[in-house]
C-alpha cells in the first residue's frame, strides 16, 4: 500500500476530525462513521447476543431438569408411555441446547478475534474468517430461533461493512471463499466442545426410557 492509501485508511479507521478546505468548497464532506466505531458497535452487539444466549441456555437447562424429574417419576409409577413422552420433549430441548451452546462458543472465538483488530492487516487476518462463522451460525439459527438469527444478521452486516471499506482503501478484493476452511475449523471445534458440555450439564436418560422412546414411533 502506498503512503497516500495508508493515510486514507488511517483517516477512515479513526474518523476525520475536521473537513478540509477543499471538502468545504466542493461540498463533498459528509459525516461518516469511522471503521473503528463500526467495529466497536459490532462488538457491542456481539456481547449483547452472548448475554442473551446465556439466558436461553439457562432456561433450557432448567426445563430439561424439570422434565428429567418427570421421567424418573413416571418410571417409578411404571408409566413407560408418559416417561417416553417426556423423553421425546427432552430430546428436542437438547437438540436446541446443543446448537445454542455451539453458537455461544463460536461467538466467544469471534469476540476474541475482534478484540485483536487494531490495524489494517488485522482486518483481513482476523475479520474475514469470522464473517464466515457468523454467516453459518445465522443460517443454523434462522429456523430454530429467528430472533437470534436476526441479531446475528446485524452483526454480520456490520462486520462486512468494515471488511468491504478496508478493501476499498487497499484496492484489495475480499475472497470469503478462501476463509471458509478456517471458519469451518472454528465451527467444528465449537461443536466438539458443545458436545462435551452437553454431557457435563445434561444427565443421560435411563436406558429403559430411551429404548421405549425409539420404539414409540412404530407402535400402533
Amino acid at each position: 500500500m502506498n503512503m497516500a492509501k495508508m493515510e486514507e485508511f488511517v483517516k477512515g479507521w479513526n474518523g476525520k476530525q475536521e473537513p478540509s478546505l477543499a471538502d468545504k468548497i466542493k461540498g463533498a464532506f459528509k459525516s461518516k462513521e469511522p471503521l473503528r466505531y463500526k467495529l466497536i458497535m459490532a462488538q457491542y452487539r456481539l456481547r449483547t447476543t452472548l448475554s442473551r444466549l446465556d439466558v436461553y441456555i439457562s432456561k433450557m437447562q432448567e426445563r430439561d431438569r424439570t422434565l428429567f424429574e418427570r421421567v424418573v417419576e413416571a418410571q417409578m409409577n411404571k408409566d413407560e408411555a408418559r416417561a417416553a413422552m417426556y423423553a421425546n420433549e427432552i430430546a428436542e430441548i437438547r437438540k436446541v441446547s446443543k446448537q445454542l451452546i455451539t453458537t455461544q462458543i463460536a461467538l466467544e472465538q469471534v469476540e476474541l478475534r475482534l478484540e485483536t483488530v487494531t490495524e489494517l492487516g488485522d482486518v483481513f487476518t482476523n475479520l474475514v474468517p469470522v464473517v464466515g462463522v457468523i454467516k453459518e451460525l445465522r443460517e443454523s439459527m434462522k429456523g430454530m430461533m429467528p430472533e437470534l438469527g436476526l441479531e446475528l444478521e446485524e452483526i454480520e452486516e456490520g462486520l462486512q461493512e468494515v471488511v468491504i471499506e478496508a478493501g476499498d482503501f487497499t484496492g484489495g478484493n475480499i475472497d470469503y471463499v478462501a476463509s471458509n476452511p478456517e471458519a469451518k475449523k472454528i465451527l467444528q471445534e465449537a461443536s466438539v466442545i458443545a458436545e462435551q458440555r452437553m454431557k457435563e450439564n445434561f444427565p443421560e436418560l435411563p436406558s429403559m426410557v430411551t429404548t421405549t422412546q425409539k420404539a414409540a414411533p412404530t407402535q400402533k
